[in-house]
């Protein structure tokens, strides 16, 4: 099934439009009740959206963004605009208006697709800047304004007019028109520094990606559930998510919000999830935290089976050479304790995929311990994503893995990780010499600096993102920010000491703990403000430092640090919308907190 081989992503959803005409496709939240469409009905919804676009005079090869949030109308949306041969522009909808503009203007979109109001607001605002955009459809009613036309999605589909049988054939041309080479969509990278830059994908770059995980992974087919909450303007959760789900003719299922989704866990009982290690490090520390409040013997119990577990993960799918009395006991482990911590999961999850940035390894040993394997992977936007992951048959914790069929790696003189494949995009759209600098000789260059080992791939930092202390060391930042958020007082963290003599850094402390840790100490504070800056807090953080500076080489210790009261996010600007740091950013923003801790040089 998933080696079948397809011309576009479009003949892939008529192809399991026929096989699976009757099983559900998609399953998501409609004034408060779960509703499902079949694979037949999801083909003709986007069929629908491929007419209306055809009477819009939309040819092959247009461009049409979506600003939204994830719903079912995105995925109904992109296949009807990929229907008509056209490319699919996806915009976070955290996006700020100015950077909207850009997207719209650089990509020469002529329609865009908005989930409501709040998203045509921002269009509005910079609407004297974007001319080109000649009409808005809103998966929500509203009124619009004269100055921009705002149709409905149900509108532009007609939606009670059902598809005739002249009109399909006429939309089934248009997709036998469409090569595999033809762009599929531009994706605008997120950017931790400068100006985004729009990444070309073909169809066969998405479909050989979702074909090699498919088949390398044995871990999909059409009787799983998947529950989407990443952004779907994301690669990661576009290919591996959505486009994957629907190759297998599997359910893909919308989770209402990041919020909700142990929630919904719980109510639509997946079987495969796509998430960053944000998700992952959160349960971790949930897991821990309730194992840390149980009576002596549960908690005695809970180590050992996770020490069983340990040793159990370790011999089944490192070593390859399991025996009957660790299976026996671990068999046990899971009846008394794993079993029950997958319930929570919804009782049917199968695995998870991780991408995106670094996931710490005791967290990643951890999940595999309790019977939900995380297959941890690397790409970028620019290779569709997957480039490598660990999966049943490879898996090295600490590693991301093997590489995806056809995928060549190297490593060039400077460390950095060089990549080529079936997966690597058509370039970066109207910029020649960007792309140009990235691919070299059919080499695209990742920008990670890494090493290879037994065929595995590791990566020890961003190229850009390395520190080059004031003694010349070269310090890698992201390993020492995953051990202080190993810190359960700490939510996040950000280590610097670019051309300075020794590393700082800025530490976001969990507020539920603080909050616990002032109330058992009695401590007195009006506000968050207060708490960061008490002295009990601080030896607090001081004495945890103290743990992990005696781990890291004598350069990389973590000589200063400050509290900050207010977490990183998307909204104030420090993260990007798939959770990375944006390093320049949040240096500029914390400027004087940061160079005050170099004022003094006597330590």
């Amino acid at each position: 099934m998933g080696t079948q081989t397809y011309r576009s992503i479009p003949d892939m959803l008529r192809s399991n439009a026929r096989e699976f005409s009757s099983r559900l496709a998609l399953k998501y939240r409609k004034q408060g009740e779960f509703v499902t469409l079949t694979y037949a009905a999801y083909y003709e919804r986007a069929l629908m959206v491929a007419r209306g676009l055809g009477k819009m005079g939309i040819k092959q090869g247009d461009r049409i963004a979506i600003l939204s949030e994830n719903r079912a109308g995105w995925v109904i949306a992109d296949m009807g605009i990929l229907c008509t041969g056209s490319v699919t522009v996806p915009i976070y909808p955290t996006n700020t208006p100015e950077q909207i503009e850009y997207m719209v203007n650089h990509s020469g979109a002529k329609i865009i697709f908005v989930s409501g109001k709040f998203q045509y607001s921002k269009l509005l605002k910079v609407r004297e800047a974007i001319p080109g955009l000649q009409l808005v459809v809103s998966f929500e009613r509203f009124l619009g304004d004269p100055s921009l036309p705002v149709t409905t999605f149900y509108q532009l589909s007609e939606i009670d007019s059902p598809i005739t049988a002249e009109e399909k054939k006429e939309i089934e041309a248009k997709i036998d028109m469409i090569k595999p080479e033809d762009m599929l969509t531009l994706i605008y990278t997120s950017g931790t520094t400068g100006v985004p830059k729009g990444v070309m994908l073909s169809h066969n770059n998405i479909l050989t990606n979702t074909q090699y995980l498919t088949e390398q992974s044995g871990a999909i087919n059409k009787n799983d559930v998947l529950l989407s909450f990443l952004p779907l303007s994301h690669i990661l959760e576009r290919t591996a998510g959505y486009y994957m789900t629907i190759r297998n003719g599997a359910l893909m299922a919308f989770a209402d919000s990041i919020e909700k989704v142990p929630d919904n866990m719980f109510e639509i009982q997946p079987t495969v999830m796509v998430s960053v290690p944000r998700l992952f490090e959160k349960i971790y520390h949930r897991i821990f935290e309730t194992a840390h409040q149980m009576p002596s013997a549960k908690k005695a119990l809970f180590h050992w089976a996770v020490e069983v577990g340990k040793q159990y993960v370790a011999a089944t799918y490192i070593h390859k050479q399991s025996s009957s009395l660790l299976n026996f006991k671990y068999a046990l482990a899971d009846k008394l304790i794993f079993s029950k911590v997958r319930a929570k999961f919804g009782g049917r999850m199968k695995l998870f995929c991780s991408g995106g940035a670094p996931l710490d390894k005791s967290i990643n040993e951890f999940f595999w311990i309790i019977g939900i394997p995380i297959f941890e992977g690397y790409g970028l936007t620019e290779t569709s994503p997957a480039i490598s992951f660990n999966n049943f048959e490879h898996i090295r914790f600490g590693s991301v893995g093997f590489p995806l069929a056809k995928t060549e790696f190297k490593i060039a003189p400077d460390g950095e990780i060089l990549v080529k494949g079936p997966q690597i995009m058509l370039g970066y759209y109207n910029d020649p010499e960007a792309t140009a600098e990235a691919i070299q000789e059919g080499w695209f260059k990742t920008g990670d600096i890494g090493h290879i080992e037994d065929g595995f791939v590791f990566i020890t930092d961003r190229k850009k993102e390395l520190i080059i202390t004031a003694g010349g060391k070269n310090i890698a930042p992201q390993p020492i920010e995953n051990e202080l958020k190993m810190i359960k007082y700490v939510s996040s963290a950000y280590v610097y000491g670019d051309r300075k003599p020794f590393i700082t850094a800025l530490i976001v402390p969990n507020m539920e703990r603080m909050l616990e840790f002032a109330k058992e100490h009695h401590l007195h504070y009006f506000e968050m403000e207060d708490l960061v800056m008490n002295e009990q807090v601080n030896k607090l953080f001081e004495q945890r430092l103290a743990d992990i500076n005696s781990r890291l080489a004598p350069y990389e210790t973590i000589k200063k640090f400050v509290l900050l009261a207010h977490d990183f996010s998307i909204e104030g600007g420090e993260l990007t919308p798939t959770l990375k740091l944006r390093r320049k950013i949040i240096y500029e923003k914390y400027k004087h907190r940061i160079e005050d801790m170099y004022l003094d040089h006597s330590n």
